[in-house]
């Protein structure tokens, strides 16, 4: 939505007692989630930085429809909502009934400044006034950057308090190819869709995938370009692309799948997306302990200039797979595995996602073979490293090949991060010749010293997301 900048006189509206239920002409669909768009500035209400702990703060940014931009109206009685979170689960609070109180998302309860009534404006505008201060919900001092504060107010009916609602469905976008498992689609599996989509195609191609588990492997050869995989469903956990092969599993022909033959996901074809879904493997490697071969991919990602947003990748050895072909940007995703489950020649930025070691033993984190020839490899930013394991029993990495790359940047590592030896050899390949390096990382498993090389403010300019990216054509999906 553009910024309006045409200044208008504003009726002055008294604020909401606290004591009585607002009054409504706005219909709320309470099965369905919004983004709530700001009239003043256009961004929309968003959880900054994906975050979903307690306390995290609200702001506004430009609109993306992703998951952290998607709230939903939960009635609490006398015509209040709560105002939950589709990607944290948890709720819009005020911090009190002062004006200029900050909102943050908080685990829902019973609390009053959690209830907000939803309160018509102008024709297509509302605004959302809490049941604890009476006060509205606002655009900070009018705030229109990326990031800016939303707060409370007393109610002035400004633009900068006002909201349009914008239904999110999961309708189908026009023009896609549609994947059911019930057969109320084109296709009942990913791969007769994929196999339907027109090859090279220079404009996207949208495969659209209703809630429900498809089990199978799907290959995405390097003829069909710019395909999306896009889930329909409330979050990525509600479509999955499933296949149980390890590298040991015996195929029909009396051989083994071998590392990369077990995929369950494999793409090769240039401009790939993938949104809002879910690629797992399911091979469990505690349960076939004395099967030899637990590497098992999830997803094999060969495809240069592809991109995943919203999605979770889930495995246990091996889980994701980065080919040498590959340029890939990662954002706003979840990926989990036990040993080396991020690995590969390629290159790959890992945006404000969540990277999750599963073994309770823990284990090194990624096992990168980047070419002396490539600059970039593994990015890590703004990352958060989580694990049930114990205390200092993970690392980093360990180099697949003598030259591997991989930075931790401005990410939050866990305390199963061993700070004192975050990296690790591998056969003969050493960490200290690997390029190695991290910079301003946090939290328990962060650290400095001999065994932790870190990059200069200087160097770190030229260790950015988009400079990973680039490439020689300049590509840019970061934004």
């Amino acid at each position: 939505m553009a910024v309006v900048a045409v200044a208008l006189p504003v009726a002055v509206v008294s604020t909401v007692a606290v004591s009585v239920s607002p009054s409504y002409a706005a219909t709320i669909d309470t099965g369905a989630y919004y983004v709530l768009t700001s009239r003043h500035s256009g961004k929309a209400v968003d959880l900054f930085e994906w975050a979903t702990h307690d306390g995290a703060p609200i702001v506004q940014w430009a609109r993306n429809d992703l998951a952290v931009q998607q709230w939903q109206f939960v009635p609490v009685g006398n015509g209040y909502y709560q105002v939950r979170s589709r990607h944290s689960g948890k709720v819009l609070q005020v911090a009190n009934a002062q004006d200029g109180a900050e909102l943050t998302q908080q685990v829902a309860g019973s609390d009053t400044r959690q209830h907000f009534g939803v309160v018509d404006s102008d024709s297509g505008f509302v605004r959302l006034i809490n049941r604890h201060s009476g006060k509205a919900l606002d655009v900070w001092e009018w705030s229109t950057a990326d990031g800016g504060r939303i707060s409370q107010y007393t109610d002035t009916n400004g633009w900068n308090q006002q909201w349009q609602l914008h239904k999110i469905g999961s309708d189908v976008p026009p023009g896609a190819i549609v994947v059911a498992a019930d057969g109320s689609g084109q296709h009942t599996t990913v791969q007769a869709a994929v196999n339907a989509a027109p090859s090279n195609s220079g404009a996207q191609v949208t495969i659209a995938i209703r809630p429900g588990s498809y089990r199978g492997v799907v290959s995405i050869p390097s003829n069909k370009t710019n395909l999306h995989l896009q889930g329909l469903g409330t979050g990525p956990s509600e479509v999955v692309i499933v296949e149980n092969h390890s590298a040991g599993t015996t195929r029909p022909d009396g051989g083994t799948y071998g590392t990369v033959g077990s995929a369950t996901m494999t793409v090769a074809g240039s401009g790939f997306t993938a949104t809002n879904l879910t690629i797992a493997n399911d091979f469990d490697e505690a349960a076939n302990a004395s099967q030899p071969g637990h590497q098992a991919v999830a997803l094999h990602l060969n495809a240069d200039r592809s991109v995943l947003r919203d999605v979770r990748l889930l495995g246990d050895q091996d889980t994701f797979l980065v080919g040498g072909n590959a340029r890939s940007y990662v954002r706003n995703s979840y990926v989990e595995g036990t040993v080396d489950f991020i690995f590969g020649d390629g290159v790959a930025v890992m945006h404000s996602s969540q990277i999750h070691e599963k073994r309770a033993t823990g284990g090194p984190i990624t096992a990168a073979r980047t070419p002396a020839s490539r600059q970039y490899g593994f990015l890590f930013y703004r990352c958060n490293l989580t694990s049930s394991a114990a205390a200092g029993s993970s690392s980093l990495g360990r180099p697949w090949g003598p030259d591997a790359q991989v930075l931790y940047r401005e990410s939050t590592l866990g305390a199963h991060i061993d700070t004192g030896q975050p990296w690790t050899n591998m056969s003969s390949n050493t960490w200290q010749n690997a390029r190695f390096r991290e910079y301003r990382n946090n939290g328990p498993g962060s650290g400095s010293g001999g065994n932790r090389p870190q990059l200069t403010d200087a160097q770190a300019a030229d260790y950015t997301p988009q400079r990973y990216l680039a490439g020689t054509d300049g590509w840019n999906p970061v934004g």
